[in-house]
């Protein structure tokens, strides 16, 4: 991945939108040298999918939190089951005072509550440590 790379794959993330043209214009290059890179991009799992950002809580999903879930041993394996949880975002492997963390996002503590019954229900959860994010100052993807 060379530096033309890199500032496609950042202009991609502020605007996914941006036609090949209008890249190619910024990196120098050609729209369809631009759109051949961007296609080697893909290829590589560099870019992996093309999304829309939202604004959680416009979707009525005001509460963020995040959920240290502990393990009676390596639950690694548990990703098909939390990922049929609709309401957590991200589940991570982790080192530390928990086996795993998750980023949940719920439209209130009574949901919140529901979700961590759920998690409970996940073979080989012993236990959640929960976090209530307050007030979110910034989040971003790094280029």
């Amino acid at each position: 991945m060379d530096d033309i790379d890199r500032m496609l794959v950042g202009l991609l993330q502020e605007d996914a939108t941006r036609s090949y043209a209008v890249l190619g214009k910024a990196v120098g290059l050609s729209s369809g040298a631009a759109h051949e890179r961007v296609r080697k991009l893909r290829e590589r799992g560099v870019i992996r999918r093309t999304t829309v950002e939202v604004d959680q809580e416009a979707l009525g999903r005001a509460v963020t939190a995040y959920v240290l879930v502990n393990g009676g041993s390596w639950m690694g394996g548990a990703g098909q089951a939390l990922a049929a949880v609709p309401e957590v975002e991200e589940a991570h492997v982790i080192a530390g005072p928990a086996s795993l963390l998750l980023k949940v996002r719920t439209t209130g503590t009574r949901e919140l509550q529901d979700v961590l019954r759920r998690i409970f229900q996940v073979d080989g959860v012993t236990g959640t440590q929960t976090v209530v994010v307050l007030e979110t100052l910034f989040e971003r993807t790094l280029k």
